[in-house]
């Protein structure tokens, strides 16, 4: 049987990515079959994830997934693998204001499958003071196990010793020491690091995480920490999202990467037969394709170039006259009149839907979503309920005059308002789907 452990910490910023990476490289380069999962919507760790363990990502979310789904989930990705290694989001208790045990936060997870928490704790700044803190998020839910701590950023050997001697009587096993000087952490801009595949030196990169966890961490330790995932296989059937035609063209490349695997996998487990193009190589959606879906990521850092591929635009432009295409977030953009960039440049875009967008206005949208689909799509027939959420900081500068695409409300059922577009076969949003509710209709 599998076992599993959450990476998590107090809060955003402490270290948790690095670490889950270099525990993931030492571990796979230990000859130990480990896989990696992301707690919450999280496309680009994922990928991360993917490359470091050399199995696929996966995201387990609490609030968006029902319970069933992510057992089912677990169950697969743990088919051949010994250990899963399931990394937190901010801090260890952050979530929303839900029902028990469906907050978004990684410690539903942990709560509710039994498994141990490694806390990656941050001591820049202080020392003994930190076992106050490990004091708190020992007993702050009997529920919620501690059952080890990586301290991160040490000054010193006096610093790192001070640290562990106020931590030892609260019974935590300190489980490594990193200090500040170890590999920098990996690249950022907005909406978290740089892609995996823009990495221009990944393998590398990640080589140097996992020797300096090895040098630094007991893996041993953390291995015989994890806990035994007892979750049996099951039917995801009326809880994935149905597939949005038989042969679905995906955009995937770096400006169109942001589609979660448990969906794809969903659509192939229903049948469906993906078929990817690449927008910024100027190809247009495969003819052979009923649908065409357009995901989310960064078509504002190429919004020049994509506004220059004819092929592209004026393929896609004629699949919609006769197939259905959606887009997500990123996806939804391109399907406007036009994308504004950081520089207020603004670049046309398909004009299949009326509105237009701005990188450059730019104000965060980030938030759990529930969404009533407001007529027949891609998405599901009208009515249907999903789970999802948005994270962009493009505005709309021009709503254009679409019907909306969906009524949607906050995670904690605080209604918004309708949102996205929908024009003859086109529809889009900056809601990024991530499962059926469970009263989805």
């Amino acid at each position: 049987m599998a076992r599993g452990l959450i990476i998590s910490a107090p809060r955003s910023g402490s270290g948790k990515t690095t670490v889950t990476l270099g525990l993931l490289a030492a571990l796979r380069g230990a000859g130990v079959a480990v896989g990696a999962a992301k707690a919450g919507p999280d496309y680009i760790d994922t990928a991360f994830h993917a490359a470091a363990s050399g199995r696929p990502g996966l995201n387990l979310d609490s609030w968006a997934m029902p319970p069933a789904l992510i057992d089912a989930l677990i169950a697969d990705a743990t088919q051949d693998s010994e250990l899963l290694l399931v990394e937190g989001a901010m801090g260890l208790f952050d979530g929303i204001n839900a029902p028990p045990g469906r907050s978004g936060a990684a410690a539903d997870l942990a709560a509710r499958l039994g498994l141990p928490v490694l806390l990656v704790l941050d001591v820049s700044g202080a020392s003994q003071s930190h076992a106050a803190l490990l004091r708190g998020f020992a007993t702050h839910d009997p529920k919620v196990r501690i059952g080890g701590v990586i301290l991160n950023r040490v000054g010193s050997e006096r610093h790192r010793r001070m640290v562990a001697d106020a931590a030892a009587p609260l019974g935590i096993p300190v489980l490594g020491s990193i200090p500040r000087d170890a590999p920098p952490a990996l690249p950022e801009r907005h909406l978290g690091l740089v892609q995996a595949e823009e990495h221009p030196a990944l393998d590398a990169a990640l080589a140097a995480l996992g020797e300096g966890i090895a040098q630094h961490v007991d893996l041993a330790a953390i291995r015989a920490l994890a806990s035994p995932l007892g979750v049996m296989p099951g039917d995801t059937n009326g809880l994935a999202l149905p597939p949005p035609g038989q042969r679905v063209a995906l955009a995937r490349d770096a400006a169109f990467s942001f589609v979660y695997g448990h969906v794809l996998a969903g659509w192939r487990r229903a049948g469906a037969e993906i078929l990817p193009f690449s927008p910024l190589a100027d190809e247009p959606p495969p003819e052979a394709a009923d649908s065409c879906w357009l995901p989310g990521g960064y078509p504002e850092l190429h919004a020049g170039r994509l506004a220059g591929n004819a092929r592209f635009l004026g393929g896609l432009r004629e699949f919609a006259q006769t197939r259905p295409v959606h887009g997500e977030c990123g996806g939804h953009m391109v399907l406007g009149e036009g994308i504004e960039d950081a520089a207020g440049e603004r670049h046309a875009m398909a004009g299949l839907l009326g509105h237009a967008t701005s990188f450059a206005k730019r104000k965060m949208n980030l938030g759990y979503r529930q969404a009533r689909l407001l007529a027949d799509g891609p998405l599901g027939r009208a009515g249907t309920r999903l789970r999802g959420h948005e994270f962009h900081y493009a505005s709309v500068t021009a709503p254009g005059t679409d019907a909306p695409l969906a009524a949607l409300s906050d995670g904690e059922g605080r209604e918004i308002g309708p949102s996205g577009g929908r024009r003859g076969l086109v529809s889009g949003s900056f809601f990024h789907a991530i499962a059926l509710a469970e009263d989805a209709s």
